[in-house]
């Protein structure tokens, strides 16, 4: 089998993004980020199933209620992952190299800080998140939250690694990395979560063991193998016109991640006071719909490739043409998932728990949930497209849009009728309208660059 592709530099790489087929091309760089969403998906899915079958429904709510918290932690660092994908993939589109190495090693250096600083925050945060919540789950809420402070930086700087890689048009590398983070994830899981039965503390430190041995892997790849990708730290010192583009790139993502999450937060401590059994088997639906939405928003990040490369090069027309190709093969993609997994629902919900009442609820959110794909495959490819052309405020308010205003407050207004059922509505009611209207947004766009570039270096 020929692998001569995974030693491609990112020069090759771009002459194939400009010039090869629309079609080839995007499957070409969408299939390792279905794969890695595959991969993805089966993370949480074993996390899953190792936490229901062996520490409990305590314990599987209290981490189900988490991750949004997590998520808005990680908000700093996925808006420098989307600036980099915007701001690197339009430097490498002018086929301006070596600025894009400097750009690249200024976002990793900034993405350790921040990570860093990051850290004590969520600590707080847990403090002051347990103190409100159902006293059920309120202790291990905490000792999650707090104890995942020491995984904060390491998260920081894989979601870095995948906008950079993704950005330099080699999305295998994000794959590779998630299959041996799978791989460490299901050791670790074994030995702190089943063989020790550390309960809470488990799920953190298997991450934690995890995380430090693919942040070792990234740093070797990133700044000691040889090649011509390879990152400089001599020398470094902050650019701080790099810097300000960066936060202004990026600012609208962070804002939009933080903004997204804290609507799920809000919307889980709607699900919360219905007590664990209804959190739980919400969180069994969400880890199973994992692959349901991953998928078809693989297409995502293959759109903003195509989008930044094709803009840099000032060829607009190809990177409008990438974008419809992009939705559609993300709607195909969407109403395959549907397919396989709602005839399959309670087959895979037994493997979580054989409790009746979370099975139930389970298997009712799961059924909601997975029709809702379509729409949101759409809004997140075409979200793609506005960060390749660099105008990351777009995707900000379409996220306020779906999350807020389409699905929060549509639970609001509804929960009185619908009970709990109204977050399982809201996500399907909020996706639609949002593809809908982000179609309206992007056939209302002009297809040129929003970031100023400066004038590369001289090497």
């Amino acid at each position: 089998m020929e692998l001569a592709f995974l030693h491609q530099s990112t020069a090759q790489r771009r002459d194939r993004i400009l010039n090869g087929p629309i079609s080839q091309t995007l499957l070409f760089l969408a299939a390792p980020t279905l794969m890695l969403g595959i991969v993805q998906a089966l993370m949480p899915l074993m996390d899953g199933l190792f936490i229901n079958n062996i520490a409990g429904t305590l314990v599987a709510s209290s981490v189900t209620f988490s991750e949004p918290v997590i998520n808005m932690a990680m908000a700093l660092a996925q808006g420098l992952s989307v600036a980099a994908m915007a701001i690197i993939g339009q430097l490498n589109g002018r086929g301006s190299f070596d600025e894009s190495k400097r750009t690249s090693t200024q976002i990793v250096v900034m993405g350790s800080i921040l990570g860093c600083l990051s850290a004590p925050l969520l600590v707080v945060a847990a403090a002051i998140i347990s103190a409100r919540i159902n006293q059920q789950i309120s202790h291990n809420v905490f000792l999650y939250l707090s104890l995942y402070a020491l995984v904060l930086p390491f998260s920081f700087l894989e979601s870095i690694y995948n906008g950079l890689k993704n950005a330099n048009g080699k999305p295998e590398a994000p794959f590779i990395r998630m299959v041996l983070m799978l791989a460490l994830k299901i050791l670790f899981n074994f030995v702190f979560i089943y063989a020790l039965r550390l309960g809470i503390v488990g799920c953190v430190l298997s991450s934690l063991a995890a995380n430090i041995l693919i942040t070792v892997w990234m740093f070797w790849e990133l700044f000691v193998k040889k090649g011509p990708d390879r990152l400089e730290l001599r020398g470094f010192r902050f650019d701080m016109m790099a810097v300000r583009q960066l936060f202004q790139v990026g600012a609208p993502a962070m804002l939009n991640t933080f903004i997204l999450n804290l609507g799920f937060f809000l919307i889980n401590t709607e699900v919360e006071k219905y007590g664990p059994v209804v959190l739980n088997g919400q969180g069994i639906a969400n880890n199973i719909t994992q692959v349901a939405f991953i998928l078809p928003g693989a297409f995502s990040s293959a759109v903003t490739t195509m989008v930044s490369m094709n803009i840099g090069a000032e060829n607009p027309g190809k990177a409008k043409k990438s974008l419809v190709g992009g939705a559609v093969l993300s709607a195909i993609t969407a109403a395959i998932v549907i397919a396989v997994i709602v005839p399959l629902s309670s087959h895979l919900t037994i493997l979580f728990t054989r409790r009746a009442d979370v099975l139930e609820i389970a298997n009712r959110a799961l059924h909601i949930y997975t029709y809702s794909v379509i729409g949101f495959g759409v809004t997140i490819t075409i979200q793609g497209a506005f960060i390749g052309l660099g105008k990351t405020r777009v995707p900000l308010v379409l996220g306020v849009l779906r999350i807020w205003f389409l699905r929060y407050l549509f639970i609001l207004a509804t929960e009185k009728y619908l009970k709990y059922y109204a977050v399982f509505w809201g996500n399907l009611f909020s996706n639609y309208t949002a593809s809908f209207i982000a179609i309206f947004l992007i056939s209302r766009t002009r297809w040129e660059s929003a970031i100023r570039q400066k004038e590369p270096k001289s090497s």
